[in-house]
């Protein structure tokens, strides 16, 4: 008999955090549906599936059934869920930029809280009630305090992104307390970095890169010309913003973990859990590890702050080690080296 825990259906399974963490999934051998609108993914021509899938499905020698779905179409999502039988949801599908979210406002709050109102309704009518929520860090908002543990407050949100994780993080709560039966883990990544070590799938941003990594790795290879360095007069260390930087496969095999608690342990109700590596780095210590990794120069010029940003946020993420058995053990130069090493072979990216 088919085992039906180990199904999984992986909603956003092509963008950057789906794709790693869809490869861990099939090294832990679960089973993967992907879901995916591809709006940040490359498809090759005369393929049904998008590169960074097939590149997964080569790694881990193993098969993923694609489909191409936009969590905004419920309709789409029912058949889905018609023809296949889910242990688990694992929900990344997202619109994911800061700085935009600020200025498309309106697309955010449609795809990030109305799709997911979308998909936890054709969940419910499946009788699936078990979700690992891709949350995010910014559902602290400007922290009071540092580092960030899961009992602070959340909802003071410096932007719309933000507030869209805050706002379907609050719906998980609403729904877990009108129905016991919902079995909710809400992972808050804190910043996702590097690549695999293979060099065959990292992260792709379409356009301008919005977040650092991805865009000194493009001034790396020549492809942008300087990075902008957003503010010089933060209260830290060198000036620059600190973050709790992630390696991407930490941050993947954290949803592995999370999958194996639901499994082992049936953990009813909502919980919040950081995924962090509980260090925060400056702006400029990133740029002076990647130079160190990648032996280039990386020139940089310092411009007015962004709009949304916040000085400093790092994690407390010792309940995920308690609850999930999970660690981060990559550190920053493991991050900067799988980021060259990924850049270096693909400077285009999947195209």
């Amino acid at each position: 008999m088919a085992d039906e825990t180990r199904n999984i259906l992986v909603t956003g399974g092509a963008g950057y955090i789906g794709s790693h963490t869809v490869l861990e999934l099939l090294n832990a051998d679960f089973q993967v549906v992907v879901i995916d609108n591809l709006s940040n993914a490359f498809r090759g021509k005369g393929h049904e599936k998008p590169e960074c899938i097939l590149r997964v499905e080569k790694l881990a020698n193993k098969q993923v059934i694609f489909i191409d779905c936009d969590i905004t179409n419920k309709k789409s999502l029912n058949d889905i869920f018609q023809k296949h039988k889910f242990f688990c949801v694992i929900h990344f599908a997202a619109l994911k930029a800061v700085g935009e979210s600020c200025t498309i406002p309106l697309e955010y709050y449609k795809v990030n809280v109305a799709g997911t109102l979308n998909l936890l309704e054709v969940m419910r009518e499946y009788n699936l009630k078990r979700i690992i929520y891709s949350s995010s860090a910014t559902v602290y908002g400007v922290p009071k305090k540092l580092p960030l543990t899961e009992e602070m407050e959340t909802g003071n949100c410096t932007n719309p992104y933000g507030k869209t994780k805050f706002m379907v993080e609050e719906i998980l709560k609403d729904l877990c307390s009108s129905d016991k039966a919902w079995s909710v883990i809400s992972l808050r990544y804190f910043n996702p970095v590097g690549a695999h070590q293979s060099g065959q799938i990292g992260e792709d941003p379409n356009g301008i890169p919005n977040n650092l990594m991805p865009f000194i790795a493009q001034v790396s290879v020549g492809k942008r010309e300087f990075l902008s360095v957003y503010g010089k007069d933060y209260e830290t260390p060198d000036g620059t913003g600190v973050r709790d930087y992630i390696h991407i496969l930490d941050l993947a095999s954290g949803h592995v973990k999370a999958l194996i608690y639901q499994k082992t342990k049936n953990p009813l109700g909502f919980q919040a859990i950081n995924l962090g590596s509980g260090n925060g780095y400056s702006v400029l210590e990133v740029i002076n590890a990647f130079e160190k990794a990648s032996s280039k120069k990386i020139p940089y010029k310092i411009v007015d702050r962004r709009s949304g940003d916040i000085a400093s946020s790092y994690s407390d993420a010792s309940l995920a080690q308690k609850l999930l058995d999970w660690v981060a053990v990559k550190n920053i130069d493991d991050m900067c080296a799988d980021t060259w090493n990924w850049q270096q072979k693909n400077p285009n990216g999947y195209n």
